[in-house]
């Protein structure tokens, strides 16, 4: 009978065993660096997107284990383990990132699926910088419609082991070759240089094809002129791309197709990039958009694209800038002009003032978002939703009978805002739904994000920790006080 209870636990182990490594706190920095390449996914128990992840993440996992090299896949459990996950800026879940060597190398852009999680992380192993060996290998490489980043070495010298870091830190953005022939160089005129080359579809008379690295040898600094020079006057912003522009930025949006009409594309942004010009030595940056690829954004800013071009922009604090005036080159460098004498009112999309804000959960829009969020005189729970959203759903009993339950705390605060409707300002940070945030008295700017579980008896004991005055009706533990106590 033992014999057969061994097997069939021995069976069991087999059939739970997971091929996705758990790091903690204790333990992330040395066992992250064991690997090579490493995905992680720091996650959250109650997640609704982390559990349906769960499955594809180790089905990938189990394939990725057998790759040639294999590939690891681990994860961190943030309820249980808050100091990863604050070091590496976990703001919600699941959120994936790519470690190398045990170090940061970016978030994960790639698939949710198993099958597009395998075929992307095994384009993370190998080079991340292609070798080019000959002129016509290099004239293809340049034959993208993206920008490339290349290397031209004589051999491998302190700058070509910067240039290898910075390819393996930035490989998930950027595309990256280098090469050691010597016609190769002789062709483009370069020698221990790396060189950015911009595409030739965005060739344009006000800057150079081409920029050369002049900094030290550091990865810091690469990354850089990278990041500085990659869009020069004014970039195509793309979906994929969208990350990489600074700000202040403003935005020109119009029909920019650069497969089926590259001349009609360059047409207005050649006229974007004179007046780019203008401010160069600025702290300004400007960027083409499809108007299409971004309907949904100039509907945050209230715009439509009929024939001739919309603006837009965003200033550091991410507040909100529409160009009304029909768009001219005159126009433009106006509106350029006033955004940075801080002369233009942001644009803020908000639902009407409500007239009847009497229920225990507050109803909080845009244009009330300091009155009722950010009153000093107030502990603010907040809940930024969705009306679609299943979770939002699911939480607003538990949500109204938290806030029935401390309707007499008049130091108490618990709210809700429609995130799809409403403006959500700095440094509130919502990517998905439910988003919850704990604004205390004194603390408005640095709100703390809530991260424990959605049932009523969770939300209690987080509150009266938290709050700044002590609950009249319960102990700092969230434990209903008697009449005696009170």
């Amino acid at each position: 009978m033992e014999k057969y209870l061994a097997l069939f636990l021995a069976i069991v182990s087999v059939a739970v065993a997971s091929d996705v490594l758990e790091y903690t706190d204790s333990d992330f920095s040395t066992r992250v660096a064991e690997e090579d390449v490493v995905l992680v996914e720091f996650f959250a128990p109650w997640c609704g997107h982390c559990k349906k992840l769960a499955p594809e993440y180790e089905q990938a996992a189990t394939i990725l284990k057998a790759n040639d090299p294999p590939v690891a896949l681990a994860k961190v459990d943030c309820t249980a383990n808050q100091d990863a996950c604050q070091k590496h800026g976990v703001s919600g879940y699941p959120t994936l990132k790519i470690f190398r060597g045990g170090e940061l190398s970016g978030d994960y852009q790639g698939p949710r699926e198993a099958n597009g999680i395998v075929k992307h992380m095994r384009g993370q192993v190998g080079a991340a910088s292609k070798e080019v060996k000959s002129v016509e290998e290099m004239e293809k490489f340049l034959e993208n419609s993206v920008a490339g980043i290349i290397g031209f070495f004589d051999s491998e010298t302190d700058l070509y082991k910067i240039f290898k870091k910075t390819a393996d830190s930035f490989r998930e953005e950027y595309r990256f070759a280098h090469t050691f022939d010597s016609a190769v160089g002789e062709k483009y005129g370069h020698k221990n240089n790396v060189v950015l080359f911009r595409p030739k579809r965005l060739t344009n008379k006000f800057e150079p094809d081409s920029v050369v690295y002049d900094g030290d040898d550091t990865v810091s600094s690469v990354k850089q002129f990278i990041s500085d020079k990659l869009h020069g006057l004014a970039g195509h912003r793309t979906r994929d791309s969208e990350k990489d522009f600074k700000k202040p930025l403003v935005v020109v949006y119009y029909n920019v197709d650069y497969v089926r009409n590259q001349k009609g594309s360059n047409y207005w942004r050649n006229r974007v990039m004179k007046v780019a010009q203008k401010f160069e030595g600025e702290t300004i940056y400007f960027a083409i958009s499809s108007s299409d690829d971004f309907m949904n954004e100039l509907e945050e800013f209230g715009l439509k694209y009929k024939e001739k071009p919309v603006a837009a922009a965003r200033n550091v604090r991410g507040e909100k800038f529409a160009m009304t005036e029909e768009f001219s080159m005159d126009t433009l460098e106006a509106f350029v002009q006033d955004l940075l004498a801080n002369k233009l009112t942001p644009y803020l999309k908000s639902e009407s003032i409500p007239a009847d804000n009497d229920e225990p959960v507050k109803v909080v829009v845009a244009k009330q978002f300091d009155e009722i969020v950010n009153d000093e005189s107030k502990d603010v729970l907040i809940e930024f939703y969705a009306p679609w959203c299943g979770h939002c759903k699911q939480l607003t009993p538990k949500y109204e009978e938290l806030a029935t339950k401390l309707k007499d705390e008049t130091d108490i605060v618990i709210a809700k805002m429609d995130a799809t409707a409403n403006d959500v300002p700095a440094p509130y940070d919502v990517r998905g739904f439910p988003t919850i945030y704990w604004a205390p008295k004194g603390q408005k700017q640095k709100p703390q994000k809530y991260e424990s579980g959605r049932e009523v008896e969770d939300f209690l004991p987080y509150i009266a920790q938290h709050s700044t005055n002590q609950l009249k009706g319960w102990d700092r533990k969230g434990k209903k006080m008697s009449k005696e106590e009170l």
